[in-house]
């Protein structure tokens, strides 16, 4: 049975992009098992995926605030210590860094035991990482990542790349029956450049309940729960819930019978999972890493183009 060992660490978009390839991979490669090192708050949404048989948490958004730390940074070296001693307890056939980033996956990559695969120096966004890996490939950067992830990991396995999208995420396990009918609104965003004014969200929500809409407003931050209130409040039937953890974030989306959103890790889940979606773009182009799934999917806006309601309410109208 070949090891196989998947290097993408973050952020949500970027994971939920790579699902594809380890999707495909499962497929041309039944016999292998499939390990995954990624962000300790998305190892949850992995571990949803079928095909991986070992995720490893990696933690290293806490340990770079933790070396800032000395009064904890003993604790953090014994963590980081532990990290490595699983990341080299197997040997690898294969080591894939799909993330392509030197000190964030391919020292990672280095550190496995196997033989390490990347993108060539003009393939990727940060060259030297190029340089830590045993085999480089050269994938376009004119593709949308999800390709890019799938062409690399199909050249890396040796098979031809071929078929339509899959996430491997089966939304009707994750739904929950019992919720009734809403939509999601995703309003939150980690970049302030990348979000739609809070009056032409109240201007939606208040059409969108027109057509008997029950909305739900998730957050991930105090500053996001203020502003999920700010909007709920001026919103008949808008809801703001607790603050979710990634796992139960996922079934909250795949339960909605629509998703109206920013350019956020949570728009490309509810792709992943073929929700109804709208997407806005404010501070960021969709062309290479746009949402993409089975489900209807429709994009206004673009980077420096934020959309009008009304193109916004046409998109959602387009998803029906």
């Amino acid at each position: 049975m070949s090891e196989i060992l998947f290097i993408k660490t973050s952020s949500l978009g970027d994971v939920i992009h790579h699902m594809p390839a380890l999707t495909e991979a499962r497929r041309q490669r039944p016999e292998a098992r499939f390990s995954w090192v990624v962000e300790e708050t998305f190892a949850p949404l992995v571990r949803l995926h079928p095909a991986a048989d070992r995720v490893i948490p990696l933690a290293a958004r806490r340990w770079r605030r933790a070396a800032l730390a000395p009064s904890i940074w003993g604790s953090t070296r014994a963590e980081v210590a532990a990290f490595v001693r699983v990341l080299r307890e197997r040997r690898y056939d294969e080591i894939i860094d799909s993330q392509g980033l030197l000190l964030k996956s391919a020292l990672i990559a280095r550190l496995g035991r196997g033989r390490r695969h990347g993108y060539d120096a003009r393939s990727i966004r940060e060259p030297l990482a190029s340089f830590l890996y045993d085999v480089r490939h050269e994938v376009s950067r004119d593709l949308h990542a999800i390709a890019r992830n799938r062409l690399l990991t199909s050249r890396a396995l040796g098979y031809a790349s071929t078929g339509s999208i899959d996430f491997g995420l089966d939304r009707g396990k994750l739904r929950d029956p019992g919720m009734g009918s809403y939509g999601v609104l995703l309003h939150a965003t980690a970049r302030p450049e990348k979000e739609w004014p809070e009056a032409a969200w109240v201007a939606l929500g208040q059409r969108l309940v027109t057509r008997g809409a029950e909305l739900v407003l998730p957050w991930g931050s105090e500053t996001e729960g203020a502003r999920s209130r700010r909007i709920a409040a001026a919103i008949p039937n808008a809801k703001v819930p607790e603050k979710q953890p990634l796992e139960r974030m996922a079934r909250l989306i795949a339960g909605a019978a629509f998703v109206v959103g920013v350019d956020t890790g949570l728009l490309h889940l509810a792709a992943a999972l073929g929700v109804p979606l709208a997407a806005i773009f404010v501070g960021s182009a969709p062309g290479l890493t746009g949402p993409r799934g089975q489900g209807p999917i429709e994009i206004v806006g673009g980077d420096g183009r934020p959309p009008a309601v009304d193109e916004v309410w046409s998109a959602f109208e387009r998803t029906r």
